[in-house]
């Protein structure tokens, strides 16, 4: 069981209120996000469910007791943070034990516990190697592993990927996804990356100056944003954003267009403009776009096949039916 409720929630450092009274319960088995920008309150947040910090007011309880009070040590939590912390005079093995030594836990079952970890995280040819032997990644997920032989009611997962490469970030990123799978456990993953949050949530939460914006699922998130800032933070590239005439042609102050629902063409369209970069990717081209007098910048995604240059005048016709439109502040409009 993995149930976690945060009930009118606030954290103050001295007089300042980082975190305004929050609301939101995460669901047994959950895989959730919480997403924004530095400095939003979602390491905060996590460490308050966690129990490194304690809070202003308010209640957490895990599945059902409250646990506002419960030292961090007794919750039955993992924390895996952005470093891996691991000791470099011990081995993999060593590493993992550690937290069940700690516990008293008899060593026929650390052993049961040590190999089911290295197995689901593909660690059994290394759990002899030192940290030093390893790479970055592998690194992780002995920091993942000591997590698992806790056999937590929830793991809890600060910016885990941050100190690795694009190559391995995508590769752990699929790894943790899928050990999520096989252990039906609880899972609340910070990060700023939305693209990690879009491909690895069932529910994304998204902060802003210690304020959730929304909850939902990523597709939620992605087609019916609730706000102007949702919406341009959900989505690579951004959403354009249009005010003027051609909004208040819509019945809107600000609408919004995702790149990628924007046709292309040299001949016509209703917006122009002229290329400033064509960023080829193979699969896809962005094309970032000026002099359309709509935007001061503007971003298309177009098939990789498309061969407009720095310079080219192009021509774009949005999808009516996907285009968002916004008040004055900033809020949707159906």
């Amino acid at each position: 069981m993995g149930q976690i409720q945060l009930n009118q929630v606030t954290k103050r450092f001295g007089s300042v209120e980082v975190i305004p009274p929050l609301d939101l319960t995460i669901e047994d088995g959950e895989f959730c996000v919480f997403v924004g920008p530095s400095g939003c309150g979602k390491s905060t947040l996590l460490r308050l469910i966690a129990g490194l910090e304690d809070v202003s007011s308010g209640h957490i309880s895990i599945d059902g007791v409250d646990a506002t009070e419960t030292p961090p040590a007794k919750r039955g939590l993992a924390m895996v943070f952005q470093s891996y912390a691991l000791y470099p005079h011990m081995s993999v093995r060593k590493n993992i034990a550690f937290p069940m030594r700690m516990a008293g836990i008899d060593e026929a079952e650390q052993n049961r516990r040590i190999e089911a970890a290295a197995k689901a995280l593909n660690l059994t040819d290394y759990l002899e190697r030192r940290p030093g032997q390893l790479s970055g990644g592998q690194r992780q997920r002995v920091a993942i592993g000591r997590a698992i032989v806790r056999e937590p009611a929830a793991f809890l997962f600060d910016e885990p990927l941050s100190n690795l490469d694009a190559a391995l970030r995508v590769g752990m990123r699929l790894e943790i996804s899928e050990l999520h799978e096989r252990l039906e456990t609880t899972m609340i993953y910070v990060t700023h990356d939305q693209v990690e949050a879009m491909t690895m949530a069932d529910k994304i939460v998204v902060l802003r100056a210690g304020v959730i914006e929304q909850v939902g699922s990523p597709l939620e998130l992605y087609h019916a944003p609730r706000n102007q800032f949702v919406a341009g933070f959900i989505g690579s590239p951004k959403m354009n954003f249009i005010e003027g005439p051609e909004a208040a042609k819509h019945g809107a102050h600000t609408i919004g267009i995702r790149p990628e629902h924007i046709a292309v063409s040299a001949e016509s369209g209703p917006w122009s403009g002229v290329v400033s970069v064509s960023e080829h990717l193979g699969s896809d081209t962005f094309l970032h776009v000026h002099d359309t007098g709509l935007a001061e910048s503007f971003t298309v995604r177009a098939d990789g096949e498309v061969n407009f240059r720095h310079g080219d005048r192009i021509y774009m016709t949005p999808r009516e039916d996907v285009i968002h439109k916004f008040d004055a502040k900033g809020l949707r409009i159906d």
